[in-house]
C-alpha cells in the first residue's frame, strides 16, 4: 500500500514506519523533523496548517514518482500519529490545540481526497488514569473499549476530541477510520534500561495500568488495520498480553484494586484488555519483557 504516515519521526512512529516499510508498504513520512530510514521520503509540514495537509495529501512520495506521466498517485491509507505526545511538554492549552486541530486537518483532507482508510492515534489517558490528579481506579478490569472516558488533563481531552472528531467524518464518509488506544510504548532498549525498576516497584507502573506496548507490535497493529476493511469507525486498545512488572494479577489486584469489580484472569494477563483486537483484527504480540529478562 501507498500511506502517508504523520508523526512518523516520534518514538512510536519510527517503529512503527519500520515495521510497514519490512511488509513492503510504501510510507511518506510527514513530520516536523525527518526520519532517516532507507527506503523513506520524508514531508516536512505542520499538521496544524490546513493548507500544508491538503498539499501533502496530494504529494509524490518520491522522485520516481515522477517518470510514469501519469500525475501523483493517490495514497491508499493515512495514518496519523503526529501529536504533543504528552502532558507538561507545552502548555495545557497548546498541547490541545495542535493535538485536536491537527486531527481535524489530517482526516479532513484525507476524506476529501477520497482516501478510505484512516487509522489514527488514541491513547491510554483516555480513561483518566494515567494523568489524573491523585490516583483513580478503573470501574472494572480489565479495561476494555467500552469503559468510559473522562479525563481531566488537556492531552487526554484532546484524544477524547479526536475520537468524537473520526466518528463525525466517518458516519459521513462511510470510509474506515479505526482510532488506537495506545498503551506505554516501549521500545526494545527500554528493556533492560528500565524494566529492573519496574519488577523492583510495581507501583511505578500503576498510572499505566501496569500494562505496556512493544513498538514492533504496535507496527503490527497498524498492518492489521490496513489489511482490515469494512469495520466502519472502531476503536482498539493496543497493549502487549502480560503485566510490565513481576507480580501477578491476583497481587497487583489485591494490592493496588481492591473493591474494582474484575473477572477471572489469567496469571499475567494485561489490565488493558486486547481482546477487541485480537477478535477484529487477528493481532497476535510477539514480544514480552520476559524475552529480555526472564521470568
Amino acid at each position: 500500500m501507498r500511506i502517508l504516515f504523520t508523526g512518523g519521526s516520534g518514538k512510536a512512529g519510527r517503529h512503527a514506519v519500520s515495521y510497514l516499510v519490512e511488509k513492503g508498504h510504501r510510507v511518506l513520512n510527514v513530520d516536523r523533523v525527518p526520519l532517516d530510514l532507507p527506503g523513506v521520503e520524508n514531508r516536512l509540514a505542520d499538521v496544524t496548517d490546513a493548507g500544508q495537509m491538503f498539499d501533502v495529501m496530494a504529494s509524490y512520495a518520491g522522485f520516481d514518482e515522477l517518470e510514469p506521466g501519469e500525475g501523483v498517485p493517490k495514497f491508499d491509507a493515512v495514518v496519523h500519529f503526529a501529536a504533543v505526545p504528552r502532558l507538561l511538554l507545552t502548555s495545557d492549552n497548546e498541547c490541545y490545540r495542535v493535538n485536536t486541530i491537527g486531527t481535524y486537518n489530517v482526516i479532513d483532507a484525507a476524506v476529501k481526497f477520497g482516501v478510505r482508510k484512516i487509522i489514527f492515534a488514541s491513547s491510554e489517558t483516555t480513561y483518566g488514569v494515567c494523568f489524573a490528579d491523585g490516583e483513580r481506579k478503573p470501574d472494572y478490569l480489565p479495561i476494555d473499549e467500552e469503559h468510559p472516558v473522562i479525563p481531566e488533563d488537556s492531552y487526554a481531552m484532546s484524544k477524547v476530541a479526536n475520537e468524537v472528531t473520526a466518528r463525525s467524518f466517518q458516519r459521513r464518509s462511510g470510509f474506515d477510520i479505526y482510532g488506537l488506544r495506545i498503551n506505554n510504548v516501549i521500545e526494545p532498549h527500554e528493556y533492560e534500561q528500565d524494566f529492573p525498576a519496574y519488577l523492583a516497584d510495581a507501583s511505578l507502573r500503576r498510572r499505566n495500568i501496569f500494562a505496556y506496548i512493544d513498538a514492533r507490535d504496535l507496527g503490527q497493529m497498524v498492518d492489521r488495520c490496513l489489511q482490515t476493511d469494512g469495520l466502519g469507525f472502531e476503536i482498539f486498545n493496543v497493549s502487549n498480553d502480560d503485566h510490565s512488572v513481576a507480580a501477578s494479577t491476583s497481587e497487583l489486584t489485591e494490592t493496588y484494586y481492591q473493591g474494582v469489580p474484575c473477572r477471572e484472569m489469567g496469571l499475567t494477563e494485561t489490565f488493558y484488555s486486547n481482546d477487541k483486537a485480537k477478535r477484529l483484527l487477528g493481532f497476535r504480540p510477539e514480544y514480552s519483557w520476559r524475552m529480555y529478562l526472564g521470568g
